[in-house]
């Protein structure tokens, strides 16, 4: 095979692919922000180690709650999300109103625990200083702190998104349908009109 071959074969497989990924959104076009729901809960939960690392060391009020409430419903948040959305039947307005909620609270835990680090940052009574790695001290100091602040604000930002996607869904999911996925032949329209006449 030549490369100019293969480079047409690489093409048309990448091709093949975005067309099936575009028809499987075209049947499931919640997929996308189920996409936004499930990059929130990975940012989270990866980072939980500073999250709580923080928690424990600010110890300020509803800290620790807020926590628990992003872990829970971020899980239930996929559970309603899946029941609202049942594989070939009408969308549950129940579960979606119950996703909305959740989303909400989300937003709001997530808020308050932003609220508690500023604080903690910015008070007069000795307040928290984060140090940024030097030389003489390579390991910083109350980095943790930063990271978890910037954890819950992305995760704040995917929870907001994956609102506004479910809310939009109807408008965006009637363009993705219109999307032309079918296959053309090469040559199909070339060919011309088979005479069989002759095989009688």
């Amino acid at each position: 095979m030549s490369q100019k071959q293969g480079a047409v074969k690489t093409r048309r497989g990448f091709k093949e692919f975005i067309r099936k990924m575009v028809v499987s959104l075209k049947r499931s076009p919640q997929t996308i922000p189920l996409i936004s729901l499930a990059v929130a809960f990975l940012v989270y939960s990866l980072n939980l180690s500073s999250i709580s690392h923080t928690t424990s060391v600010l110890l300020s009020a509803n800290m620790g709650q807020c926590e628990f409430v992003a872990m829970l419903f971020s899980i239930l948040a996929f559970v309603v999300f899946l029941r609202a959305f049942p594989k070939r039947q009408k969308v549950n307005k129940i579960m979606i109103v119950l996703l909305f909620l959740f989303l909400i609270l989300l937003v709001f835990a997530d808020f308050v625990y932003i609220t508690r680090i500023n604080a903690a940052l910015t008070r007069t009574d000795r307040p928290f200083v984060i140090v940024d790695p030097t030389p003489e001290n390579p390991a910083g100091e109350n980095l943790f702190i930063r990271t978890a602040k910037n954890v819950v604000s992305v995760h704040i930002i995917f929870i907001a998104l994956c609102a506004v996607l479910v809310a939009t869904l109807p408008f965006y999911g009637k363009l993705i349908k219109k999307i032309n996925t079918s296959i053309d032949v090469e040559g199909n329209m070339d060919m011309g009109e088979i005479d069989i006449s002759g095989e009688e």
